[in-house]
């Protein structure tokens, strides 16, 4: 009997929402209730039989509530550094231009094509970390010339960058000779 008595008050214990459900705290993002993070309420079998044995929720005290805020605070920070580094490095490609060789005809179209891979080459050869999924391309580059690429930085940060394509120097050598 006092087991009954003892999982009663626990039960007692849980704090209820505003329209009679269970108010959590998430430990973990859960898809259709919310985000890591959150306080949610949902139903007290949900609650009971999944997300807290889970381990996914904790019940929302005050206490975590602070802890959260707190953590919010600092993730905000971390946040903020991290755009200001972003626009910095979007800055700096803005003002750097790469030149890419590539075999062309004489009309200037290019026998292969230059594309995010070359351009990410290009720019560790200047000491700029891209990867070609940042590297926005309209399509492959056919001929020569100069072309403004965007490179996508993340969390709408953009850059432009100024691409010149201009034929390999053996090229030139052989049409001097």
């Amino acid at each position: 009997m006092a087991k009954s008595s003892k999982a009663g008050t626990r039960l007692k214990r849980l704090p209820r929402g505003k329209h009679n459900g269970v108010e959590l705290l998430l430990i973990q993002s859960v898809d259709h209730v919310g985000q890591q993070g959150d306080v949610v309420e949902v139903k007290r079998g949900y609650a009971m039989n999944y997300l807290l044995p889970q381990g996914l929720a904790t019940i929302a005290t005050d206490h975590h509530k602070r802890m959260v805020e707190k953590h919010r605070a600092k993730l905000q920070e971390i946040q903020n550094a991290r755009m200001a580094g972003l626009r910095q490095l979007a800055d700096s490609l803005a003002r750097q231009s790469i030149t890419i060789e590539a075999n062309a005809n004489d009309e200037g179209h290019l026998y292969g094509s230059v594309g995010a891979p070359e351009i990410v080459a290009a720019l560790k050869k200047a000491e700029f970390t891209i990867t070609a999924d940042q590297v926005r391309l309209k399509g492959p580059l056919k001929e020569l010339g100069l072309y403004t690429v965007n490179i996508h930085l993340g969390h709408e940060v953009e850059a432009e960058l100024k691409v010149w394509v201009v034929p390999t120097i053996a090229e030139e050598h052989a049409e001097k000779k």
